[in-house]
């Protein structure tokens, strides 16, 4: 769970609202998984072959969320 807690604070740091704010929920302990899940699914479509360090973050934060 530390992993996921560590990108969701990438997330919340990134500055992009479209998961910068269901990150920070997450991290405040709202129970936002189904948004979260599709907030990082449209994510990965929109930028995850963008080359930045978030690209592969997208992919392992669904893994840990859909198990």
């Amino acid at each position: 769970m530390q992993e996921l807690n560590d990108i969701m604070v990438k997330f919340a740091d990134s500055g992009w609202d479209l998961i910068s704010t269901p990150a920070q929920k997450w991290l405040n302990g709202e129970n936002n998984k189904e948004s979260l899940i599709v907030a990082l699914h449209q994510a990965n479509e929109e930028c995850g072959t963008c080359g930045c360090e978030l690209d592969p973050l997208y992919k392992k934060a669904l893994s840990l969320l859909e198990d």
